[in-house]
């Protein structure tokens, strides 16, 4: 990978993401356009916790905000990412629950027998919690909810898993392979759990960018028309789009968008109009407005734009979206902050506001809890979860309570 660009992911082996080595170093509008495997126990220590509601869909998937009038009352679960390899190592998926109205955390135990969980996503009936092994071995693992049973483990046919997300049908489950530079699908079964994968897809083309030793695909997530399906992978600098087949799993390319080399695209997340998307680029230290066309799942790359976090890079990692379609939020590991941008043009320009400090060291992760009223942002090198509450009419931050304690945090899923 490019020296200025997060190190490899992952854990076992000699290639470590995490393992971050190196100097960290005014507003303007810019237009652009299967059988399941066999079930374990569940884990000792691990509390149960509040049954999440049926309707709440993945965060994962579309990160947004709802524009529910009040946010439900009585403590939300909440669950934390971390690796369980290295320094200050968490031991699993960690359990929490959250005060919808204040924002504060409570911990709850932890799920043991999950391998480098950094990135988790729920079923879209909110029974099922599915998290990556982000390890040379790469797997994808199933938990039953609100029990935190855990249903088994598949392999994901590549090595560092980073991302997951689940087809918005919730038959299928998506996830991306860093280290190896690919995509897979597993077959979800009416328990929740995992069948063996049905299809697995390696980025071979195009060339990697520059300092990039091979492709990085980062994110696997359905478009806004549930017909297509994009991979962002930050080696090869291009966003991928293919078809499902949702009777056997299989995926079909469609169409490539490229970015400029050397972009290093991270993250995509869609305006709730779905005609446009906001890309982040871990490398360059920009974000892109791009068009989106739902009827052939094409991505129209725009011009980058600053992150507002100086010169250099600030490894923005991750943007999020208000249901309203008003206001982006991104985050800058480098410089400890979230950039606020007003959306505008029905979302085919972004417009920056400022940047706020996150109140953590190292923010890897953020979402939205379910009604949109909070962000959580999960701060790796810190080991800290730090709550805003969100103004939907103004897009303010408003950091509330104390950060939360959470080893290596590096995804936190509110419920």
């Amino acid at each position: 990978m490019s020296s200025g660009a997060e190190p490899s992911r992952g854990a076992g082996g000699g290639w470590t993401r995490r393992r971050f080595v190196g100097a960290l170093a005014g507003a303007a509008a810019i237009t652009a356009v299967p059988a399941p495997a066999a079930p374990r126990a569940d884990p000792a220590g691990a509390t149960p916790l509040p049954k999440a509601p049926p309707a709440d869909p993945s965060p994962s998937a579309t990160p947004s905000t709802s524009s529910s009038p009040s946010p439900r009352s009585g403590p939300r679960p909440l669950f934390l990412g971390t690796y369980t390899s290295g320094d200050g190592a968490g031991k699993g998926i960690g359990l929490a629950t959250y005060d919808a109205a204040t924002g504060a955390i409570t911990g709850g135990g932890v799920v043991t027998g999950v391998d480098n969980p950094s990135f988790l996503a729920v079923h879209p009936d909110g029974r099922t919690l599915y998290a990556v092994d982000e390890q040379t071995a790469g797997a994808v693992t199933a938990v039953r909810l609100p029990g935190t049973q855990v249903l088994g483990s598949r392999s994901t046919g590549g090595a560092g898993p980073c991302h997951l997300s689940v087809h918005p049908g919730g038959r299928w489950l998506l996830s991306a392979n860093y280290a190896s530079g690919s995509v897979a699908v597993h077959p979800i079964d009416a328990s929740g759990a995992l069948g063996e994968r049905t299809d697995l897809v390696t980025h071979s083309s195009p060339a990697p960018g520059p300092g990039q030793q091979g492709p990085h695909a980062h994110q696997f997530i359905t478009g806004p028309d549930d017909g297509h399906l994009l991979a962002v992978d930050l080696g090869t600098d291009t966003v991928y789009t293919y078809r499902l087949d949702e009777t056997r799993g299989a995926l079909t390319e469609v169409s490539r968008a490229r970015t400029k080399p050397g972009a290093g695209p991270r993250h995509l997340t869609f305006h709730p109009g779905g005609r446009y998307s906001y890309l982040a680029n871990e490398v360059d230290n920009t974000v892109t407005v791009c068009g989106y066309d739902p009827a052939t799942g094409r991505l129209t790359v725009g011009e980058p734009q600053s992150t507002g976090t100086g010169s250099g890079t600030s490894y923005p990692a991750q943007l999020l979206v208000t249901s309203n379609g008003s206001y982006a939020f991104l985050a800058n590991r480098g410089h400890n902050s979230l950039t606020r941008y007003a959306i505008e043009a029905d979302g085919a320009r972004l417009r920056l506001l400022d940047t706020v400090p996150v109140g953590g060291d190292f923010p890897r992760h953020i979402a939205f809890s379910p009604d949109g009223r909070l962000l959580f942002a999960a701060n790796q090198r810190s080991g800290t979860v730090t709550v805003f509450q969100v103004d939907d009419g103004s897009g303010e931050l408003r950091r509330v309570g104390a950060p939360f304690a959470s080893p290596v945090a590096v995804c936190a899923l509110p419920l």
